[in-house]
């Protein structure tokens, strides 16, 4: 059976507060390992009203403290405002108090505008019964003053992202203790040797999956974020692979935002908010606290709205355990992904909790 990972972003729900989207991370992943996910993950997002996790390694070493077997790992960590250094050295020191449980998850974000959309974009069409909608361009957002402050906020005066090509072999180099500059060696303790397993996150077939297949490295890559490159982004990463001491072939794993619920009708109002929620990202407000479902269907929608999150809302899994699942399956064979990564929100903790041992145990069931 395909594996199934949990991709949490730390949100915070309307009404609530940081502290208690924290403690509610803790005990998601305390209960993915009991329902048998293989991983439980955690992305970097900054500047976010709706969102707690700004810092994976710091989220991860709370988790690492309440499990025992699960892995954990970033996904992903944004290279465009650090070193390989710091990374090595954050998750250095999580390995050193929980051995050979971690993935180091890198990310091109945070630092050079992502690649032009092509000047016409396909339209909306099937892919073995998958859904492919239409390229979201991304110019508007990331044009943005919120997008441009982050940038601001997140680097040191007059400082330059550094090749992610480079950076990534700077992170292999100190993780194997091979490090060297102008005859200099840079050994990191504790780090240097560190068997953290090696994850490239991408949302197209550009240079995050060049990367990650050239340097035979694993490679996530985001449906849930970008659905219309999901093809794209693993066709360049297998097309550029090459095998390394790692890896003898290909290894891919696919993500998708999912609701489960006992019934239809359950999971859809349980999923209300997900509109408005990726409305308020995609106009570089910033993610808001998750709102309840009244609150979302007071949300005053123009038709330029709905286009805006189209593709998002569009591509959502939203049903019962096993409308879900064959949902997943599509996704799997579309792609060929080796393992899938699920994202669930919804504004009350117990109903996430509840959407993720609900796919579980019709997953493994299968």
């Amino acid at each position: 059976m395909t594996p199934l990972t949990v991709l949490d972003l730390v949100p915070i729900s309307s009404g609530s507060t940081a502290g208690q989207a924290l403690r509610n991370s803790v005990d998601l992943a305390r209960r993915a390992e009991e329902f048998g996910y293989a991983r439980y993950w955690v992305a970097e997002h900054h500047l976010n009203p709706g969102v707690a996790g700004t810092s994976p390694a710091v989220v991860l070493a709370l988790t690492a403290a309440a499990t025992s077997t699960i892995r954990l790992g970033s996904g992903a960590v944004q290279m465009g405002h650090r070193t390989a250094l710091s990374t090595v050295e954050e998750f250095g020191l999580l390995d050193a108090v929980h051995p050979g449980r971690f993935d180091l998850g890198l990310g091109r974000s945070g630092g050079k505008p992502r690649e032009p959309a092509p000047a016409s974009a396909p339209a909306p069409h099937a892919s073995n019964g998958l859904l492919i909608p239409a390229r979201f361009s991304y110019a508007q957002l990331l044009a943005s003053p919120r997008v441009a402050l982050q940038r601001r906020l997140l680097q040191l005066p007059n400082a330059q992202p550094q090749d992610y090509a480079d950076q990534v072999d700077d992170v292999l180099a100190l993780l194997a203790g091979t490090y060297q500059s102008d005859g200099e060696e840079a050994h990191v303790v504790p780090g240097d040797g560190t068997e953290l397993e090696l994850w490239i996150l991408g949302s197209s077939g550009g240079e995050s999956a060049t990367v990650a297949g050239r340097r035979g490295l694993r490679f996530a890559a985001n449906y849930h974020v970008s659905p219309a490159t999901v093809l794209e982004a693993v066709e360049g990463y297998r097309a550029a692979f090459r095998p390394s001491a790692e890896l003898e072939r290909p290894y891919v794993s696919v993500s998708a935002d999912v609701v489960v619920a006992e019934t239809d009708a359950t999971a859809r109002e349980l999923a209300t908010g997900y509109g408005p929620w990726v409305h308020s990202i995609r106009t570089a407000l910033g993610a808001i606290p998750f709102p309840t479902p009244d609150e979302a269907r007071a949300h005053r929608w123009t038709d330029d709205d709905r286009q805006l999150v189209a593709d998002r809302v569009d591509t959502q899994f939203v049903g019962t355990p096993a409308q879900v699942a064959d949902q997943l399956e599509l996704l799997r064979d579309a792609t060929g992904a080796d393992e899938l990564i699920i994202t669930t929100i919804t504004h009350d903790h117990t109903d996430r909790v509840r959407s993720y041992a609900l796919l579980a145990e019709e997953w493994h069931g299968r």
